[in-house]
């Protein structure tokens, strides 16, 4: 079965980001016949004065199949209690795909436009019967991290931190080839149409696909009769 892991705020000024910590997540459970990873995608959330955060607020989801999600559960907090950074108030949550449900989709859209509290993220957890547990320090994270599995779920936010097979694509591919190794589900122009699957697509140094329509999308842009990648700025935008 599909589930969805949703983290943040594991790290502190001086650490590496919590997306770095759970594609080292990702890796255990997978070593330990735990759960296969799917994917892992990065979202956004309020930048404002009154919410505490290292750099940019943002949180992050893993996508797993698994069999076993008691044991993917306690593995993922031991994990994060044993890696989080001094200082973090790292979260952590769990859902099964198909029970995610309208409160909690709500909450996430919330948390990219509102201040939202602990107590609202216990309270909707509860509502939606998502494992929900705050780690270290404070348990800010649980904001976080519930809003991630809400954003992913909902299928139109955010940016692909992880693939299998995205992050050692470099050069030129034909289209279908970046798709089956990189686990892409479809490359596209920025109107949405998709280009031809023989189609040779430069990808360059940063292929991070965007969350849309549930699917792993790859956008592109001809220049001089030529694919490329949308630039990273670009991408970082549409996905914020």
């Amino acid at each position: 079965m599909r589930y969805l892991l949703g983290i943040d705020d594991t790290d502190n000024l001086e650490s590496r980001g919590t997306g770095h910590r759970v594609r080292l997540l990702a890796d255990w459970l997978a070593a330990n016949q735990l759960a296969v990873p799917l994917g892992i995608t990065r979202h956004q959330l309020l930048v404002d004065a009154q919410i505490p955060y290292t750099s940019h607020n943002s949180s992050a989801c893993l996508s797993v199949e698994t069999e076993v999600p008691d044991d993917v559960w306690q593995a993922a907090r031991e994990f994060l209690l044993r890696e989080s950074a001094p200082g973090s108030d790292a979260g952590l949550t769990l859902a099964e795909w198909d029970s995610i449900n309208e409160c909690a989709l709500s909450f996430a859209k919330r948390a990219k436009i509102a201040v939202l509290t602990m107590i609202e993220a216990e309270q909707t957890a509860s509502q939606s019967q998502i494992r929900c547990e705050g780690l270290t320090g404070t348990h800010g994270g649980i904001i976080g991290a519930l809003s991630a599995i809400g954003l992913h779920r909902a299928g139109n936010d955010g940016r692909f931190l992880w693939l299998s097979g995205l992050r050692e694509l470099k050069g030129r591919y034909q289209a279908a080839e970046i798709c089956k190794l990189g686990h892409v589900d479809r490359i596209c122009t920025l109107s949405n149409s998709e280009i031809h699957s023989k189609s040779i697509v430069d990808v360059g140094e940063w292929v991070r696909p965007v969350l849309r329509d549930g699917k792993a999308t790859l956008y592109v842009e001809e220049h001089q009769h030529e694919w490329h990648i949308i630039s990273k700025e670009h991408i970082k935008k549409l996905s914020n």
